[in-house]
């Protein structure tokens, strides 16, 4: 790429030599210089990379962007065909850059943005399978990794370094993928990784108080303003109307965002609109921002909404109405589930895909971890869940009453390092909402057990609910299963697609999942014995 192309849509200072270059590759890792690739340097809250200036220098690197002002006897100590250019912000270039390498492959392909506190990754998922249902090849990148044609990569973060996101989007493109959805997290937007993407659809669907603390936000103020970030960025918007921050979500939005291309023109892969959508007419130069609710007047409405409990489906009933009219069955349980279903036909409506398509998706929804009905017999139901907070968590407790289960137990535990507020609140939900807790480990990290078990007891004993303590997560999920009462429904949450335990720095094996069905085989095995030895 040429170097001086690359930066040319952020603001930039040229401190040496003539951008006017070809170089290789992008860097921000010193280890991987050489020539021919240009170093992105960056202060951050750990390690401030331009103390590698001089060594990657050494290595033959002749391209340099920075965030500081460096001293002249610094820029003529450097070989003379050095080039250093200065930006404001290093990882807001390493994204324009990254792009730039990778020949800007997220315009090749649709653009859909998922963000808010929960229900991301099931929206994700649900608009993936109904244009899959279609006949469309899409890529996906979430929590749950990146996933291309029949490969998954795992990812660190949800929204993934720029430089990895620009990378899986060129072998999406290169692939054939028309679609790309993606999770787009806070972090995401306040480290600058998706900077230079403008999304097609940027969908809003909730925040509440979550992601505050140490090397997350600061406080909620700050979680909303980068939450809502997303939505100065695409060219279509949608929103939840229902949540409670709905008006100030709005005012962000109207504060410079979802502005359409510049003529206002909607391309042939759907970019603002789908051709011949019903919608087309809505676009415009100024874009526009689409509502969705359950129980305020909106765009797109769910209506006559029934909880539906099979001996071979679990889910819901309900009626979409308004700038879209369709009657659907959804295999996942839970009102909120309502929201991520409606959420993902709004977006996919400005498609004009075939409707029975968009049933016949969502009937057959599988999402690894959310709301994942492992087993159901006479003996109980068991469901995995990724809630790791309060919020999710009372929300999954209180769709799990609407089925009217004999007892609602929960497995449930609280990462380590992270909020203690997070424990406090989970087992004050627990207390209030489970009939039965069994406290054990999540991902620990630097914490003892111990310690965080002691956090999630101190609330739940002030509710009056009952639990147990079981520190090892094999041994508690076993538990519930083996002391189940026929017509329970046993929630081990905190996890959800997550295979591992992260203890002391080190990631163990470890799905949720696995261990239940092992345990439901094993009881299986000794009540087939039994009957045997009869």
């Amino acid at each position: 790429m040429n170097l001086k192309q690359g930066l040319s849509e952020i603001s930039c200072r040229i401190l040496k030599g003539n951008p006017d270059v070809e170089v290789r590759d992008v860097i921000y890792d010193s280890r991987k210089a050489e020539p021919g690739t240009v170093f992105v340097c960056m202060a951050g809250s750990n390690v401030d990379s331009h103390k590698f200036i001089p060594q990657v220098l050494e290595k033959g690197v002749r391209a340099l962007v920075v965030e500081k002002e460096l001293a002249g006897e610094e820029l003529e100590a450097m070989p003379e065909d050095t080039i250093v250019i200065q930006v404001d912000n290093g990882r807001s270039a390493l994204a324009h850059l990254s792009a730039a390498r990778f020949g800007y492959p997220a315009r090749k392909m649709t653009c859909i943005g998922v963000t808010g506190t929960k229900g991301k990754t099931t929206t994700t998922y649900m608009i993936k399978a109904i244009l899959e249902a279609a006949g469309k090849k899409v890529g996906l990148i979430g929590t749950a990794g990146a996933v291309i044609g029949e490969h998954t990569y795992p990812t660190m973060n949800t929204t993934p370094e720029s430089y990895e996101l620009q990378r899986y989007f060129a072998q999406m493109a290169e692939e054939g993928c028309q679609y790309m959805i993606m999770e787009v997290s806070s972090q995401g937007l306040k480290m600058h990784r998706v900077d230079g993407i403008r999304f097609d659809y940027g969908l809003f669907t909730n925040i509440s108080n979550d992601h505050i603390g140490p090397n997350e936000h600061a406080d909620f103020a700050e979680y909303l303003y980068y939450k809502s970030q997303l939505l100065k960025i695409c060219r279509v918007g949608l929103i939840n109307k229902d949540d409670e921050h709905y008006e100030a979500v709005m005012k962000c939005a109207a504060e410079g965002g979802c502005g359409a291309a510049a003529d206002g023109s909607i391309d042939e892969n759907g970019r603002g609109a789908a051709k011949g959508s019903s919608m087309e007419e809505n676009h415009g130069p100024a874009g526009r921002i689409y509502t969705y609710s359950l129980d305020t007047p909106a765009d797109f409405m769910a209506k006559d909404i029934k909880y539906v409990s099979q001996p071979d489906f679990v889910g819901l009933d309900f009626q979409v109405e308004g700038k879209y009219e369709l009657e659907v069955r959804v295999n996942i349980p839970g009102r909120f589930n309502v929201y991520n279903a409606l959420a993902a036909m709004a977006v996919c409506s400005f498609f004009d895909l075939p409707k029975d398509r968009v049933c016949h998706a969502l009937e057959h929804l599988y999402v690894n971890g959310r709301m994942e009905i492992v087993h159901t017999s006479d003996r109980c139901t068991v469901i995995v869940d990724y809630a790791h907070n309060a919020v999710s968590m009372e929300s999954l407790l209180l769709t799990l009453r609407e089925y009217h289960p004999r007892r609602l137990v929960c497995v449930f535990g609280c990462g380590g390092n992270r909020s203690r507020d997070r424990r406090y609140s989970m087992g004050e939900i627990g207390g209030k909402l489970a009939d039965f807790c069994i406290l054990t480990a999540d991902n620990s990290r630097y914490e003892k057990v111990e310690d965080i078990l002691a956090d999630i007891r101190g609330s739940i004993e002030k509710t009056g609910g009952a639990f147990i303590e079981i520190p090892d997560r094999r041994e508690a999920i076993e538990y519930s299963i083996v002391h189940a009462q026929p017509g329970d429904m046993i929630a081990v949450i905190g996890k959800g697609h997550e295979d591992y335990q992260e203890i002391n720095g080190v990631r163990y094996p470890f799905l949720d999942r696995q261990v239940i069905e092992e345990v439901v085989a094993k009881l299986e095995a000794e009540t087939s014995g039994k009957k045997g030895g009869e």
